[in-house]
């Protein structure tokens, strides 16, 4: 027997953030608070006139990757990021 059309459907995937408005606001802005936390160590003893290490850039950059994956997370719709079939 041969498998009927239901059987070679592939299980529908759910989005990452279940595509709830106030998931993505939530996890999206809570990852941009943290990101200007790990962002205010370093740029505080910038502003006393201490050189930068490369801890401190380090740091900054790490920063700014969190930043810009909360803004991917509320930018972002829903379904985008699903994988398209030809």
């Amino acid at each position: 027997m041969e498998p009927g059309p239901e059987a070679a459907r592939p299980a529908p995937v759910k989005p990452l953030f279940g595509g709830c408005w106030s998931c993505r606001l939530l996890s999206g802005a809570g990852l941009l608070l943290a990101a200007l936390w790990i962002y205010q160590g370093p740029r505080r003893s910038m502003k006393r006139g201490v050189p930068p290490s490369m801890a401190a850039i380090a740091q900054i950059t790490f920063a700014i990757s969190v930043g810009t994956w909360g803004v991917v997370i509320l930018v972002v719709p829903v379904g985008e990021q699903l994988r398209k079939n030809p």
